[in-house]
């Protein structure tokens, strides 16, 4: 592993300077140390959750998707060589997982466009309102959010995973293309497609 690995990873994860980094703790997990392992679960499971839930839109999937995430990079951590940073290689593992969740479920049954489980309806979010805040504005968040999920979901896993990679975690090109297995001018195609496909579909809300 070299120091551009450490450096890349350590903004990633923001990562203070007195703790270990990512490659320290990597170098520590390849000697069988779980307790390392655990302090990377720590550092990025808020992250895998968020990416998974992006993908999946829906809190229990979102949920398994990080579980086996971490349980497959931990079974594979030896084989981690430092081609990429960390957070890549884990991001596409988690990446991969959920676009095989989502293709087996798109067999099985139609994308629904209702609400993801574990989100409030626009009426308890308006009951929610603090003092201040208008109702109004508060139902046109509401409003927007429904409106972004039904969005999110006519994209192809594929499109929705380059969107949320760049947009939401702000990964450079070429280290989305290394978590989702292409190449950096595929994923800049597919990023094009999927924010023109947004706003065409946001246009009424935006």
């Amino acid at each position: 592993m070299n120091n551009a690995d450490s450096t890349s990873s350590n903004a990633a994860g923001s990562v203070e300077p007195n703790l270990p980094s990512d490659v320290e703790l990597v170098l520590r997990c390849q000697r069988g140390e779980m307790a390392a392992f655990e302090e990377l679960v720590n550092r990025y499971r808020e992250k895998v959750y968020g990416l998974a839930y992006g993908m999946a839109r829906n809190e229990s999937d979102a949920q398994d998707i990080r579980q086996e995430t971490f349980v497959r990079a931990w079974q594979s951590i030896h084989r981690f060589r430092g081609q990429s940073a960390f957070y890549t290689w884990l991001y596409r593992i988690t990446t991969n997982l959920a676009i095989d969740m989502m293709r087996k479920k798109s067999r099985n049954q139609t994308v629904t466009l209702e609400t993801p489980e574990g989100a409030k309806p626009i009426e308890a979010q308006m009951a929610d309102t603090p003092s201040g805040h208008l109702p109004s504005d508060e139902a046109q968040r509401g409003d927007l959010r429904i409106a972004i999920d039904r969005a999110m979901a006519e994209l192809s896993p594929e499109h929705r995973a380059v969107i949320l990679l760049k947009d939401f975690e702000g990964m450079e090109y070429k280290d989305i293309a290394k978590a989702v297995g292409c190449s950096p001018g595929t994923v800049m195609s597919r990023l094009f497609y999927a924010r023109r496909h947004l706003q065409r579909l946001l246009k009424d809300v935006l």
